[in-house]
């Protein structure tokens, strides 16, 4: 794994985090996060390497109202969310955040990303374990002590918090759907981005969802 430092817009730099999780024999672990849209964080890992799965769903609030006409009411403490599975040998949690932070979304936006408002947007870690949330808050001290953005990173990170998948027709969407408005004018970009800032991590073909479970 290469790439120190990448950059989020002009002269923007985010370092690799200067924490991450102790190398192991493990061929796979999940992380959890969520970024606005779950179309465009989806997009984004399906390209990446080491990644064998990114599902969209919800992630916050109770198994009952995780659906999408009750998400997007914003009152369901859900999250639209993406479970990436990885294999650590290849990628680290911490470059899975890296990404997350440098071309994923923006991780300045207070309940809200571009176009998109209310709770269900927000910047969120779920984090499986203890190690991962250890993880996730030195990289964000770390990217708020070095002024990175230019604001405060607002991601929170919640733990304990199950994943419910969502609806078939959310799933794969960006690339199902590449001309689709939405995704040409705000998710595109961030695949290009991905394949710019990090090079060694972008996959052209990508791993989709699908109907698996």
């Amino acid at each position: 794994m290469k790439g120190a430092a990448s950059t989020l817009g002009p002269g923007r730099a985010v370092p690799a985090p200067a924490v991450d999780e102790a190398p192991s024999s493990r061929t796979s672990e999940v992380a959890v996060v969520a970024g606005g849209c779950f179309w465009g964080v989806q997009g984004v890992y399906q390209h990446v390497n080491g990644v064998t799965s990114a599902v969209s769903g919800y992630a916050g609030g109770d198994e009952r109202t995780a659906q999408y006409e009750v998400v997007s009411g914003g009152g369901t403490r859900h999250a639209e969310s993406v479970r990436i599975v990885f294999d650590p040998r290849v990628i680290s949690y911490g470059r899975v955040l890296q990404i997350f932070f440098a071309v994923a979304h923006d991780p300045t936006e207070l309940n809200r990303q571009g176009p998109d408002e209310g709770t269900q947007y927000r910047s969120t870690i779920f984090a499986a374990n203890a190690e991962q949330a250890r993880v996730a808050r030195a990289y964000i001290q770390q990217l708020n002590d070095a002024k990175v953005f230019g604001a405060p990173v607002v991601t929170t990170i919640e733990e304990g918090r199950a994943f419910y998948r969502a609806e078939a027709y959310h799933q794969d969407f960006l690339e199902r759907n590449p001309t689709y408005p939405y995704i040409a004018i705000n998710d595109l970009p961030k695949v290009a981005d991905l394949k710019r800032v990090f090079p060694n991590e972008y996959r052209a073909k990508a791993v989709l969802a699908g109907s698996v479970e």
